[in-house]
């Protein structure tokens, strides 16, 4: 079942795919939709073929959140068939199969449609650096901001680690770079499973921190 979510012009689409439960997201300016963007081309190439006719788009632009092999496996086919960018963080770029076209870091920005940005921001210890991606809301309009965030946060706590150092990491980033910078109402929208929003995740971090993942 496709989910679908509105930020002004843009139109969010949010698609499972695979046996893993891994959330690709289609992002369509309607002003200008044969420039659009997909987030994490991570499996099942027809669905998200589909997914993209469907909205009526053309993609121009893929972007990978992270490194692990699960986010990639639709990757190499769309990049070739639609002659798309591979957009996607500068430290975990090395460990992916599809070189990057723009390698990102954080506070940088990532524009698709008619000149929609996205601010980038990197979060460390799920991997060397996986990118993350906040929607903000236009000028005048009081929709929430929309945080597309790979496998860094999810409802209930971060995401998976491998020593207490990468997850010290990970939680520092998290709280640095999404509790810190976000409002309660922003929408966070996760690499696997249900979406949630900051604020529903807030009051839960020193509870993170002292459970150690």
């Amino acid at each position: 079942m496709v989910e679908k979510f509105t930020s002004g012009s843009v139109d969010i689409y949010k698609q499972s795919v695979g046996t893993m439960d891994n959330n690709c997201y289609l992002l369509v300016d309607r002003r200008k939709p044969q420039n659009s963007l997909l987030i994490d081309a991570a499996n099942d190439a027809d669905t998200l073929r589909q997914l993209v006719a469907d909205a009526g788009a053309t993609v121009t632009t893929i972007v990978t959140t992270h490194s692990h092999s699960d986010h990639v496996q639709a990757l190499e086919p769309l990049v070739s068939e639609w002659g798309a960018q591979h957009v996607t963080s500068a430290l975990d770029a090395d460990n992916i199969p599809v070189m990057a076209d723009v390698a990102l870091d954080n506070g940088d920005v990532l524009l698709f449609g008619d000149c929609v940005q996205l601010d980038a921001f990197i979060m460390r210890g799920h991997t060397k650096g996986g990118v993350c991606l906040a929607l903000p809301a236009a000028d005048g309009d009081d929709a929430p901001t929309h945080l597309f965030v790979g496998d860094s946060l999810f409802p209930g706590g971060v995401g998976k680690t491998n020593t207490p150092e990468q997850f010290d990491q990970l939680l520092r980033d998290a709280e640095n770079r999404i509790f810190a910078m976000y409002t309660d109402e922003a929408i966070v929208h996760p690499g696997h499973g249900a979406d949630t929003t900051v604020g529903a995740e807030r009051s839960h971090l020193e509870e993170w921190r002292e459970r150690g993942w």
